[in-house]
């Protein structure tokens, strides 16, 4: 009776072991994937958002542009069809914040090096200093990669509507104009259909390991639809 018994805990034991391991295996096969929040104008801060958008509750796209690469090529969002890339607003000549946010930028082009759904675009906020010429030593500088890393320049106005009514990387007001002035040190991630993913303070280590991390995680759910 006693080995009965012994034999009896031991394949309850044995039961309980494989049950736990198939509902395991099943919830793991069957859980939600992370995925990344789509932001909307009206969830970040007023002080960020064009007071026409700040009510702006859904359907929110970049807008269309027409800017110049560091090659002279123009670049519309249609360099970026089918593509998940990370935008900052930076410029050349800047001695404090923007050299790191341009480090930063060559860290994540590495990590995605060969990757060719993930892009990277960067804005100067001072087109007038930062030509092409300029922009494609700068580009030099930092080993951006053709068709990979697209640095802008052209209209100001352009370029400040962009930051202010479709990335919202800015708390200052302004219309574009010669005395304007942005300084910003937000990078915005964005999907495929043009929609913001995420925003990291492009001068912080763990926030551009953030940064990575979502891409690779917005990927996964590119993957799974």
């Amino acid at each position: 009776m006693l080995k009965f018994f012994s034999k009896y805990k031991f394949f309850a034991v044995v039961m309980f072991i494989l049950s736990v391991i198939i509902v395991s295996i099943i919830y793991n096969l069957y859980k939600p994937e992370p995925q990344l929040k789509v932001y909307q104008p009206n969830e970040f801060t007023k002080e960020l958002v064009d007071s026409t958008l700040q009510r702006v509750r859904k359907f929110h796209r970049i807008a269309d542009f027409e800017l110049m690469n560091q090659y002279g090529d123009t670049v519309t969002l249609a360099n970026f069809e089918n593509k998940i890339y990370l935008t900052d607003f930076f410029f050349t000549t800047c001695q404090t914040i923007c050299p790191i946010m341009t480090d930063h930028m060559e860290v994540i082009q590495t990590e995605f090096e060969d990757d060719e759904e993930v892009m990277l675009l960067s804005h100067s906020v001072t087109p007038e200093i930062d030509d092409v010429e300029v922009m494609n030593a700068y580009a030099k500088k930092h080993n951006a990669i053709k068709n990979k890393w697209h640095l802008v320049t052209g209209d100001k106005k352009v370029i400040y509507d962009l930051a202010r009514k479709s990335y919202f990387t800015t708390k200052t007001d302004g219309d574009g104009g010669k005395y304007d002035m942005i300084h910003t040190e937000n990078f915005v991630l964005v999907d495929k259909e043009k929609r913001i993913r995420g925003v990291y303070d492009g001068t912080n280590p763990q926030e551009i390991e953030q940064a990575i991390s979502d891409i690779k995680t917005l990927k996964k759910e590119y993957l799974l639809q």
